[in-house]
């Protein structure tokens, strides 16, 4: 692939693209209380539309990645996006929850083709400050969009366009891919594809084990609450489990016979890249959880409008966008530190909600004062984990590299809306008479709880590091 020529043109292209993906992750968070009152979706149908996506999206970015490195980033993502506009359409114009659930699955799929080749074109066409600055505004977008998705999601549900409800949180895709395509074929630099490059297979082995590992992993979370844990749920995630360590072992043996593995071990082995793996998952389980529990609760709980509640995260996306875009600039005897005391900020702010919201009011002032902590605690430790996995990324593993850390973003989402949401609704279900505002606050304060924690761990792999 040629270098760009207009390097600031396909930044802001491919991160438009991002965003876009991302906003679908979150727009829906906004929307699932219509969308469940309208198609009269159980709670578990709710948990699968919003989780359908990530689903498809975790288990095929890998393989995104590497169709990437075959056919070219350009042609690649710009398929991608052509799915997932196409996606974003029948969605917008699905007629029951099974459709839309379906319909989220392709979505995904385009995203999972599209999304990859955001940070390998990123690492083939940036270097030095160049690159780091792009992974800034890269790692600022991530942030941006969760949010943006929460308050674009309640604009676009309280507006009711034409009567039309939430369907345009999926409908305003479609202009958007059709402009991205537009100027993406112009403004994407030229595919030049190396042999090494077009001979490294697709691994349809390992694709098999990972995809049913996760899906045996994610679909128990989701339903397993509402059906009160029957057996099947434990052995699905036992045969998860075992097909992980399946698929480790196989994806070793192939890298042995010289083969082509989903995940090549020599990007496992970049200095540093396994503490990133689990802190950008708890990153992204503690950011999902924590949207989607608390979308729920000012819902559901409190009954506040789509616009209200999308808006109340505002902070949390402002100050997660000024964090990941400015911290390089800050003093370098702190950096160091950046990590474990943002992880630290997350766990407290975190609590802070549970308890401002106890009582079943709508926390006042100093809600969005622990918002705000919420998203300075979480872009310090996203932002600086990220830089640091790629910084030494060489350019002939950017795909594997960029696929990698984009899967265990998107799994982090989708166990954290899993696991999070199963608990909210489990605790909300158990307060049976106090469902309400008062049931859904207390369900609320226990995820907190459990949110902290999560977000504790990532504070305790810090200090280790920071002690060796």
């Amino acid at each position: 692939m040629r270098p760009a020529r207009r390097p600031g043109q396909l930044l802001a292209l491919i991160l438009a693209a991002q965003f876009m993906a991302l906003l679908d992750v979150f727009i829906v968070n906004v929307a699932a209380p219509t969308i469940g009152t309208e198609l009269d979706a159980s709670g578990a149908g709710l948990q699968l539309v919003v989780a359908g996506y990530g689903i498809s999206y975790a288990v095929l970015l890998i393989t995104g990645a590497r169709l990437g490195d075959r056919l070219g980033h350009r042609r690649v993502h710009l398929a991608g996006i052509a799915l997932f506009t196409a996606a974003s359409l029948a969605c917008g114009l699905s007629q029951g929850t099974g459709q839309l659930i379906a319909f989220r699955l392709v979505q995904g799929a385009g995203a999972a083709v599209m999304i990859p080749q955001v940070l390998s074109l990123i690492q083939r066409n940036f270097v030095g400050e160049a690159r780091v600055r792009a992974l800034g505004a890269y790692s600022a977008v991530l942030a941006t969009g969760a949010a943006a998705g929460q308050v674009a999601g309640g604009v676009l549900v309280n507006a009711d366009l034409f009567g039309t409800s939430w369907r345009p949180v999926f409908l305003v895709n479609v202009p958007i891919g059709i402009a991205l395509l537009v100027v993406g074929a112009r403004v994407l630099p030229k595919d030049r594809l190396d042999e090494p490059e077009r001979a490294r297979g697709l691994d349809l082995p390992g694709l098999v084990l990972l995809g049913g590992a996760v899906s045996l992993l994610t679909v128990p979370l989701v339903l397993g609450q509402e059906q009160d844990w029957p057996l099947w749920s434990w052995l699905s995630l036992a045969s998860s489990a075992v097909l992980f360590t399946a698929f480790v072992a196989y994806e070793a043996r192939l890298a042995a016979r010289g083969g082509a593995p989903l995940i090549a071990p020599r990007v496992l082995r970049i200095p540093g890249m396994g503490r990133a793996i689990v802190r950008i998952l708890l990153v992204m389980g503690v950011n999902a959880g924590f949207l989607f529990t608390l979308t729920l609760h000012f819902q559901g709980g409190l009954g506040h409008s789509a616009l209200r509640a999308g808006l109340t995260f505002a902070p949390t996306a402002a100050v997660f966008g000024a964090i990941g875009l400015t911290w390089r600039r800050w003093p370098r005897r702190v950096q160091g530190a950046l990590i474990p005391a943002g992880f630290a900020l997350a766990a407290v702010s975190v609590a802070a909600v549970g308890l401002v919201l106890r009582d079943g009011g709508d926390g006042g002032f100093w809600l969005y004062v622990a918002f705000a902590g919420v998203g300075a605690g979480l872009a310090l430790g996203f932002s600086p984990t990220l830089t640091g996995a790629l910084a030494t990324v060489r350019q002939e593993d950017a795909a594997d590299a960029s696929g990698l850390l984009a899967t265990v973003t998107q799994l982090g989402q989708l166990i954290g809306v899993a696991t999070f949401g199963t608990l909210f609704l489990n605790r909300l279900e158990s307060a049976g008479a106090l469902a309400g505002a008062q049931g859904s606050a207390d369900a609320l304060l226990v995820c907190a709880y459990a949110l902290a924690a999560a977000a504790a761990v990532g504070a305790v792999s810090g200090l280790v590091r920071a002690r060796r």
